[in-house]
């Protein structure tokens, strides 16, 4: 499966765009579910003595998998191909990482 194929998958269970606050609710799910993922590693640190081995792998997938289909529907709201998003991302981490700028900070280096 591509990321394209991914995300119009993703879209049978989304809300339709014209819906109030579709927006809104998406970057906000976003950030939700990323901060889940968060949380299970914060908990993981605080009672597991951050003990790689005791990782709850299947757990975070599950909340990795929610992140991605929020990324995957705001991106098709904002008429964003996620093929495009994802060759976009690895193009300027490559060219970082030949310019030596890879570990740095700031948008545009």
């Amino acid at each position: 499966m591509n990321l394209d194929e991914y995300q119009r998958g993703a879209l049978r269970t989304a809300a339709p765009r014209d819906k109030k606050n579709e927006l809104l609710h998406l970057v906000l799910g976003l950030v939700g579910e990323s901060g889940e993922v968060a949380e299970k590693f914060k908990k993981w640190v605080r009672d597991l003595d951050s003990d790689e081995t005791r990782i709850d792998r299947a757990d975070i997938a599950k909340e990795l998998g929610d992140v991605l289909w929020y990324v995957a529907v705001l991106a098709d709201y904002l008429d964003l191909s996620l093929n495009d998003i994802g060759a976009a991302n690895l193009a300027k981490l490559a060219s970082r990482q030949t310019r030596g700028v890879l570990g740095g900070s700031g948008d545009d280096r």
